[in-house]
């Protein structure tokens, strides 16, 4: 399946509706072989972030791939430690050659700490010189968001938060619908949530539509208008992640899906101590 559908984006581009997440993929030929599955199943789009370090096996899966390269929807993430103008500036030819790739499709701020001001007009720039197509940010909350996005002389087209049917993120979404920008949904299958997973109201939907529980929580999302990045290194769950556009959930099944939330996520972006925990993490020069 090659023709999945696209949502469109503000800034005029249309993204590939189903992304395929690359996050904790190791970088071992495991990333090349996952994404090589991908691109064979149907998928257009390919998520990425230079704190995955992995950057290099997607880009020589693409090189690979008979698809051509303005077919393929790719994302990077600029990561803490090179946030500011000139470092980010930097940031993005390191992932541009990394990739072994002219531009990227979409390209976000990680984690939204630090120098975001400074980073966001490197993009900007970057934006305009061709090298990057989209430019967005994630883990933005509420809270976040009105301390950077009103400042920004360029709207982020996509916002790349955690989302699934126990938490929907219904602020949030809320504050982005006055700018038009997107929810990309990471951990959109809840991130092996049993309590999700085995819900009744889900099991039930796969049961009637013949889908497994992965799909039917991939299709609510996407008719909700998330852009979902469903990740697995198995060949059968990437190709059904995929197949989620034979069947249409009802108004109704819309509803009990969404009353499923919690309001609550496992990651809180706002909560003290996290640019520290994220800084220590992971650091992304250490082989430099």
């Amino acid at each position: 399946m090659t023709n999945q559908p696209t949502i469109h984006l503000n800034d005029g581009h249309d993204i590939p509706a189903v992304g395929f997440g690359t996050f904790q993929i190791p970088s071992d030929g495991s990333t090349k072989q996952a994404v090589t599955a991908a691109l064979d199943a149907g998928y257009r789009h390919i998520d990425t972030a230079v704190a995955y370090f992995n950057e290099a096996e997607v880009g020589q899966a693409i090189a690979a791939s008979a698809v051509p390269r303005d077919q393929i929807w790719v994302t990077s993430k600029l990561w803490l430690q090179d946030y500011g103008y000139e470092a980010a500036k930097r940031a993005i030819d390191t992932s541009l050659t990394k990739l072994d790739l002219d531009y990227l499709d979409l390209y976000l701020i990680h984690q939204p700490y630090g120098d975001v001001p400074g980073a966001w007009r490197a993009m900007t720039e970057a934006q305009q010189a061709g090298k990057l197509k989209s430019i967005g940010v994630s883990n933005m909350t509420p809270k976040i968001w009105q301390q950077f996005v009103p400042d920004f002389t360029v709207k982020p087209a996509v916002n790349q938060v955690e989302f699934n049917p126990t938490f929907q993120q219904r602020p949030l979404r809320d504050l982005m619908a006055a700018d038009d920008v997107k929810l990309e949904a990471w951990a959109p299958l809840g991130q092996g949530n049993q309590d999700l997973l085995q819900n009744p109201v889900v099991t039930a939907l796969a049961a009637k539509y013949g889908k497994d529980v992965g799909q039917i929580i991939l299709r609510f999302e996407n008719q909700l208008g998330v852009v979902v990045l469903p990740k697995s290194v198995h060949a059968a769950r990437i190709k059904s992640n995929l197949d989620i556009f034979d069947f249409t959930l009802t108004a109704e099944e819309m509803q009990q899906l969404a009353a499923l939330d919690t309001g609550k996520g496992r990651h809180d972006p706002d909560a003290p101590g996290v640019q520290d925990m994220l800084l220590g993490a992971f650091d992304v020069h250490a082989n430099d």
